[in-house]
């Protein structure tokens, strides 16, 4: 049995749109590889500070359920990918997870980061990503400490300073998810964003989600204000299909700092994505998760409608190539956002700390 059925209506998208625009050789920088079996689950009355829509497409993530999930979504490509575990709530779930995708990585060839927690001293992180063959790491807003309010996180929260340091002197990656409900527009997200470049410049840092700027107004004057004062910065567009905020990335920071991702398994969901008052709804088939009023940004379609409704991955590469029309991006500019930067970023880190 499939992981997930490939319908006609999603070949003849690939085949007639996407197959001939997109490279033969692509990077996933943004991947989750974990399994539910390792993970304790969460309390019921705990607080996730986060969506939940997400959880809702898969429970978990196998090395090997990525690897077929590229071959069924781009056949005739070669995909690889930037891995590290989903967002997990305690310490013992994230160090059996980080356990088991060191091991993928091994398994695979394909490169890792550490999932840190912002407890941990800079000599333990250290000392986890040479254990396990890291380039560097990530975390999530969830971990900050209990006692601030989602909406008051911010980066150093669950990315303390002493880590930072620690990861400039290693020339590592960071891979942030900005928190705050301003997203990417947030004036205390882009201050602390320029802080970490001013302090600790040989950091690679990701911007991740372009900001988690997914509508037209998350993403104000950052470009224009704050983000060009740090030229070097890199910036994914994972789970984002809104092409404005994709269009104003590659336009203000330039193709060679833009990079393709998907946030994996999410983006293997069926749903199309529009704007309404502000924010984003994920239209989806009936049914298929559940019941949608579970999550403000669920709306389910008639089943008639479902039947023109793609995988989420397709409607963000969509949105891409829209973008690179816009812009006029030449193959070789759609190549290096779709390959080579992310080749470069991961040779990079992977020479400084290991030599």
């Amino acid at each position: 049995m499939p992981l997930f059925e490939v319908t006609e209506n999603d070949k003849k998208i690939y085949e007639n749109e996407l197959k001939d625009f997109l490279p033969e050789k692509i990077i996933d920088i943004h991947t989750h590889v974990w399994l539910d079996e390792l993970t304790i689950p969460a309390p019921e009355d705990e607080d996730p500070r986060a969506v939940t829509w997400p959880n809702l497409v898969a429970k978990d993530n196998s090395i090997e359920d990525l690897q077929e999930t590229y071959r069924l979504l781009f056949p005739g490509k070669d995909v690889s990918a930037l891995m590290f575990i989903s967002r997990v709530h305690d310490v013992e779930s994230g160090v059996k997870n980080n356990e088991y995708l060191a091991g993928a990585s091994r398994k695979s060839g394909w490169p890792a980061l550490y999932y840190s927690h912002p407890t941990q001293s800079p000599d333990e992180v250290e000392r986890m990503i040479r254990k396990g063959g890291f380039l560097g790491i990530k975390s999530y807003l969830s971990l900050s400490p209990s006692y601030i309010p989602e909406a008051e996180i911010r980066i150093f929260d669950f990315f303390p300073k002493a880590q930072l340091k620690r990861m400039d002197e290693m020339g590592a990656i960071v891979m942030l998810h900005i928190p705050r409900n301003g997203r990417l527009k947030d004036p205390v997200n882009l201050e602390q964003i320029l802080e970490i470049k001013a302090e600790f410049p040989n950091i690679r840092l990701i911007i991740a989600h372009v900001g988690r700027a997914y509508t037209h107004g998350d993403v104000g004057n950052a470009f224009t204000d704050y983000l060009y004062k740090a030229p070097d910065l890199m910036y994914d567009f994972s789970a984002n299909c809104c092409e404005y905020a994709i269009t104003e990335v590659i336009r203000h920071a330039g193709p060679e700092h833009v990079m393709y991702g998907t946030d994996m398994p999410i983006l293997r969901m069926r749903t199309h994505r529009i704007e309404e008052n502000g924010t984003y709804i994920n239209l989806i088939p009936p049914g298929l998760y559940g019941d949608p009023s579970q999550d403000r940004h669920l709306r389910e379609v008639s089943a008639k409608e479902a039947e023109k409704i793609t995988f989420f991955v397709y409607e963000e590469l969509l949105a891409f190539k829209r973008a690179c029309t816009t812009l006029g991006m030449t193959k070789k500019d759609v190549e290096n956002m779709m390959y080579g930067n992310a080749k470069k970023l991961i040779d990079g880190a992977r020479r400084s700390i290991y030599g």
